[in-house]
């Protein structure tokens, strides 16, 4: 016969095993934050934006120094903010600001839900590429293009150790036969078909990264045939540079002018490097 003392024991020992299954059960579970919050999962049809690429294993510092390079660039261009996309007021208020409204107005503004970035890095596990999507008013072949200019003559701007080539991509499908020739056709039409556009030499470029369904020959055709007749190829003279990537699934193009070979191929840390090669003092 068990004692009092016994049972007395027993049933503590059960009250608190079913407590701490309580406690487990009604638990909450917390999530780690996102490292990025301007992090996307995947680059869909539609997307626009810029490739670039980086030195191994710096991905991650590459993204970084790219947004803040970026996020400098778009507000220099279109006056335009990273987290609202809205134009940037100015909340000077003079020498009898008043400190305490200044500071609620920052803590409301902390408060608010951020809206959609202008520009948004997509995690690849691919080494040395990244990716970013961009929204309007950026224009992603205009807004590399004068990233690198600025990076050529000497512009002072941040510098970024690490990233190496800019590729602005105006339009994306998926890598199909009918994805490629849909995305030829939208990127292509307004630079070589209608009024004005006839008579142009171009080139056409490509870069394919984990696919084995296309070949380089098969893509120049289709992109051809997609620019139409009357024009000319010339591969060293051209007018305008047809630039495709293609990268697992997705296809993306976009058309830039005879600029890209001055601009080093939009390679960021070539035109850096020409840049500090120029400007430093000469010898004897």
């Amino acid at each position: 016969m068990m004692s009092s003392d016994v049972r007395k024991r027993k049933a503590d020992s059960e009250h608190q095993a079913e407590q701490g299954n309580k406690r487990v059960k009604g638990k909450r579970q917390w999530n780690m934050p996102r490292r990025d919050a301007a992090e996307a999962r995947g680059i869909q049809p539609g997307d626009v934006g810029i490739w670039a690429t980086c030195s191994m294993k710096k991905e991650g510092k590459s993204v970084a120094e790219l947004r803040d390079l970026f996020q400098e660039y778009a507000a220099r261009l279109y006056g335009v903010s990273q987290t609202t996309g809205k134009a940037d007021d100015d909340d000077s208020e003079g020498d009898g600001a008043d400190i305490e409204a200044a500071i609620k107005k920052e803590l409301d503004d902390m408060r608010k839900p951020a809206g959609d970035p202008l520009f948004t890095s997509v995690k690849l596990d691919t080494q040395c590429l990244l990716f970013f999507k961009t929204k309007d008013p950026i224009d992603p072949v205009s807004f590399v293009q004068k990233i690198c200019q600025d990076a050529a003559d000497g512009v002072e701007q941040r510098r970024c150790r690490f990233v190496k080539r800019l590729t602005p991509i105006t339009g994306i499908g998926k890598a199909t036969e009918r994805g490629l020739d849909e995305v030829a056709k939208s990127v292509l039409a307004p630079h070589f078909h209608g009024p004005g556009n006839s008579g142009k030499k171009f080139a056409i470029r490509t870069s394919i990264r984990n696919n084995k369904e296309f070949t380089r020959d098969n893509v120049i055709k289709t992109v051809a045939a997609a620019v139409g007749p009357g024009h000319k190829v010339d591969l060293s003279g051209y007018d305008l540079l047809i630039l495709v990537e293609i990268y697992k699934n997705i296809i993306g193009m976009s058309v830039v002018g005879p600029e890209f070979e001055k601009l080093k191929r939009f390679n960021l840390a070539e035109l850096h490097d020409a840049a500090g090669e120029e400007n430093a003092p000469k010898l004897g």
